[in-house]
């Protein structure tokens, strides 16, 4: 995460978010008001699909018990008719 004020932010805007967009490097931007984070569009979009699997009830307990099964009861890729 890069720490920075909204002075530097505002100086150095496109080299700060050119890092974020190529390499999901999150900023932090602190004010006198309070801090501020910028997030890649592509950490965004994974952290709200981890808030809604999250929000299903019992999901993420599914997922590991599936997890941690055997792969018997699965069709092979190649058995599947497409």
């Amino acid at each position: 995460m890069t720490n920075t004020n909204i002075t530097n932010f505002r100086k150095d805007i496109y080299k700060l978010l050119e890092n974020t967009i190529k390499y999901n490097e999150t900023i932090n931007i602190s004010t006198k008001d309070g801090n501020a984070i910028v997030l890649s569009e592509e950490d965004y979009n994974n952290l709200i699909e981890t808030l809604y699997i999250s929000s299903i009830p019992k999901l993420k307990e599914e997922i590991i018990k599936r997890k941690n099964s055997s792969n018997d009861n699965f069709v092979k890729e190649d058995e599947v008719d497409w």
